[in-house]
């Protein structure tokens, strides 16, 4: 839904990516199971939005004419919009083993790429006017699959990523539709801090990315990297960073320094582990819950002097649980972000709300996406309806925002 302020205004949605769905017709049905109560509770005189997921299959269907026109049908008899599409995920994204296979195919393919632009080609039929549009997508690859130090990785990676500007700079031009897409930063992906992502725009996107542009469309270096600021934006999940320890305002600065955009805010929240209170064991027996065989966990910890360190999922982190440096761990589980403590342990809420309360005064983003996508491998105990956990969701948001 569109929320005006005295700022601007911006558009708040939940990621459909919580539905377990695989093929068009089983996201269509999720959407009328879900999708039209939630509007009946949160915004019933109002138009309400949809962050939508769409796999390669599903992106696939969704193109036919007939599913398109009757999808767009669907959206006007029921006062519903799409102003963003979750392009992360490939494939399927629930109940099947996908830990680090969730970043393949990455954009150094041609499947990335044709995956995308169909993406976009869908979004802009049926964005509404006057609204612009968003596509969240890989933070370029993982980095156990590429070697990061041979610039042929990120030559192709560039060269991809150029064609998706020039199709997003045909449909501003033809359409007047304004799409971009939103690298999300993640630990361990490609691009997983505030600062390779600077690196990567000025090494990679504003150098040799312009250069590309500047010829294949005949305009200014100038011209060419208002382009790529403009279309290739960062996708902020505040799960992701708060287990990276970010800082909002020092990452805002940074991007500012660059003219790098936040296109989409994801707000979700990770799992806090301090390790002060409780018995190494108490810990373990708690977090072998969470756990879990689908998706990846990544976990930083901080040490007693300050420093942090990776590890790729939480099973790697638990084999070294007895090492007497640990302070916290963070762990990239996406928990309701409704709870603030959960038995044991805390969520990162806190640098959550800190998010939010900086966007309150600086606006630095026109989308906010909810994006609890774990609520089917959550342990028991957390498990509630999930209508009811995502209208929670909603309402603590907007409470942190102050909108009623």
């Amino acid at each position: 839904m569109q929320i005006k302020t005295n700022q601007n205004s911006f558009h708040i949605t939940y990621c459909t990516n919580i539905h377990p769905g695989h093929g068009w017709k089983e996201v269509f049905d999720n959407l009328k199971q879900y999708t039209l109560p939630l509007k009946q509770k949160l915004s019933p005189n109002k138009p309400f939005g949809i962050g939508l997921r769409l796999s390669d299959l599903e992106s696939r269907e969704l193109s036919k004419r007939t599913n398109l026109t009757e999808f767009k049908k669907f959206l006007k008899e029921n006062d519903l919009y799409v102003f963003t599409l979750n392009g992360f995920p490939y494939g399927l994204f629930h109940k099947t083993k996908i830990k680090e296979e969730v970043f393949a195919p990455d954009w150094r393919t041609i499947k990335r790429v044709e995956y995308t632009t169909r993406l976009i080609k869908i979004l802009a039929r049926i964005l509404p006017e006057g609204v612009e549009g968003s596509i969240s997508t890989v933070p370029l690859s993982y980095k156990d699959f590429v070697d990061q130090k041979n610039s042929t990785v990120w030559q192709n990676i560039t060269v991809n990523l150029a064609k998706i500007v020039e199709t997003l700079v045909a449909i501003k031009k033809t359409q007047g539709k304004l799409i971009h897409l939103d690298f999300e930063p993640e630990p361990n992906g490609l691009i997983e801090t505030t600062d390779e992502a600077v690196i990567f725009y000025k090494k990679w996107l504003l150098k040799v990315g312009a250069s590309m542009l500047e010829g294949s469309l005949k305009i200014s270096r100038d011209e060419a990297r208002a382009y790529i600021l403009d279309h290739l934006r960062i996708c902020y999940d505040t799960c992701h960073m708060a287990v990276q320890h970010d800082d909002i305002s020092g990452t805002l600065k940074k991007y500012n320094g660059v003219g790098i955009k936040i296109g989409k805010i994801q707000v979700s929240c990770a799992l806090k582990v301090p390790f002060a209170k409780l018995k190494r064991s108490q810990i373990k027996q708690a977090l072998l819950s969470f756990a879990e065989s689908t998706y990846l966990h990544q976990t930083v910890q901080e040490n007693s002097n300050g420093t942090l360190a990776l590890y790729k999922d939480l099973p790697d982190a638990l084999a070294h649980i007895s090492d007497p440096n640990i302070k916290e761990w963070r762990i990239h589980f996406h928990v309701p972000i409704f709870l603030e403590k959960l038995e044991h342990f805390y969520s990162t809420q806190e640098e959550t709300r800190r998010v939010l309360e900086v966007f309150k005064k600086q606006q630095f983003s026109r989308h906010l996406e909810l994006e609890t996508y774990t609520f089917d491998v959550l342990p028991e105990k957390y498990k509630t309806n999930l209508l009811e956990s995502i209208e929670r969701e909603y309402k603590w948001t907007l409470k942190q925002l102050r909108i009623k």
